[in-house]
């Protein structure tokens, strides 16, 4: 932050979000539920755009499975307003117990071990409003679930750490609420997941997450109430195992995104992206404490020490893969990202088209741009 007080600004809809925008004549800091210590450090900056007053649901069509809501709307209290309707948004990052927002969620592209089936949440986003740097107010996609050739700027908002625009209201796909939910938890190695990973992929079972963590592979199935208990018995004849509580996420939950009172981490966390066949040699390769790896989405974050974090990146980035710090101590000086990407250019082009001035989340790349 500058040396001089920081104002903060909380809009409560588009108009007063446009206004806080322009009122703002030097750079802007975008913040949410405060769930995420993702990508850089925060340079200096003249005001903070807080979104949490930004927050409510705006329709819901139950037809057409879509809701439309306000950026700063926590997931969990949206799940609340959609389940009585037998929907929800088949998202289960690990921050959304502790209160993430809809548009935080967005802005740092965190999704949960459900994306195995139904994607992360640039799949599960099919509109947005936002406001520019310069106070324009651009709309893109809307309620209708379609493929359209064009410039989709919901999905360069994915993981865009409030340097793009100000995201204000959002439309997503709705998925039914399942009747029922079986987990099955398989003691194994970390190099024998990814082997039990693909037999089960094999199978017309169809898991909807599959996750190795604290040295068990977990698999979860959904299904309608006469067959989950057939399904999750074939699951134990395929691979071992037993069927747990599904409290044995909230373990999981833990070792991605912290504990539930949001106490300080210890040692630092990266999230990683890779070919998920490269996943069990990248992850041998790294020195942590504490795993969760996807073996069939190929993301995995994985805790360390804070003096092992740039050698970490630079592992990745031989693999083929990325990693972003998502946690880390307050003395923790390491780097956020890793090697400059292919694709810099794009991402420095598309930065100077939206926000010509640099004015939106200065640092959160640094030092890529």
């Amino acid at each position: 932050m500058t040396g001089t007080a920081v104002s903060t600004l909380r809009p409560t809809d588009l108009a007063s979000a446009r206004d806080a925008m322009l009122a703002v004549p030097g750079r802007v800091a975008i913040t949410g539920a405060g769930t995420a210590d993702w990508a850089g450090r925060l340079e200096p900056v003249d005001a903070v755009l807080d979104t949490t007053a930004l927050s409510g649901v705006l329709t819901h069509n139950p037809g057409d499975m879509t809701a439309s809501v306000l950026a700063g709307t926590p997931l969990r209290e949206l799940a609340e307003e959609l389940a009585p309707h037998g929907q929800r948004v088949a998202l289960d990052a690990a921050r959304v117990a502790r209160g993430a927002t809809v548009g935080g969620l967005i802005a740092t592209a965190d999704s949960g071990p459900s994306a195995l089936a139904y994607g992360s949440l640039r799949d599960l986003v099919i509109g947005a409003t936002v406001v520019l740097a310069d106070g324009t107010v651009a709309h893109s996609g809307g309620h209708v679930i379609k493929n359209v050739a064009g410039y989709d700027l919901t999905k360069l908002l994915q993981g865009s750490h409030g340097t793009l625009a100000l995201m204000v209201e959002i439309v997503l796909r709705l998925h039914p609420i399942p009747e029922r939910v079986a987990t099955v938890a398989v003691k194994c190695a970390l190099a024998d997941a990814s082997t039990h990973v693909q037999r089960l992929l094999m199978s017309p079972l169809e898991p909807v997450a599959l996750e190795w963590a604290d040295g068990r592979l977990l698999a979860r199935l959904e299904g309608t109430a006469e067959a989950i208990d057939a399904r999750a018995a074939r699951l134990v004849e395929l691979l071992g195992g037993t069927r747990m509580d599904d409290e044995v996420w909230q373990r999981h939950a833990e070792l991605v995104g912290g504990r539930p009172d949001g106490a300080p981490t210890k040692g630092a966390r990266l999230r990683i992206g890779c070919l998920p066949s490269r996943l069990p040699g990248l992850l041998a390769e790294l020195p942590a404490t504490a795993v969760t790896a996807g073996f069939g989405t190929g993301i995995a974050t994985v805790t360390m020490p804070s003096d092992a974090v740039d050698a970490a990146h630079k592992i990745v980035y031989a693999a083929g893969g990325t990693s972003v710090l998502r946690d880390r101590p307050r003395d923790c000086d390491a780097p956020a990202w890793g090697p400059a990407p292919s694709a810099l250019p794009v991402l420095r082009a598309v930065k100077s088209t939206l926000d010509p001035d640099g004015r939106l989340g200065p640092g959160r790349f640094a030092p890529w741009m």
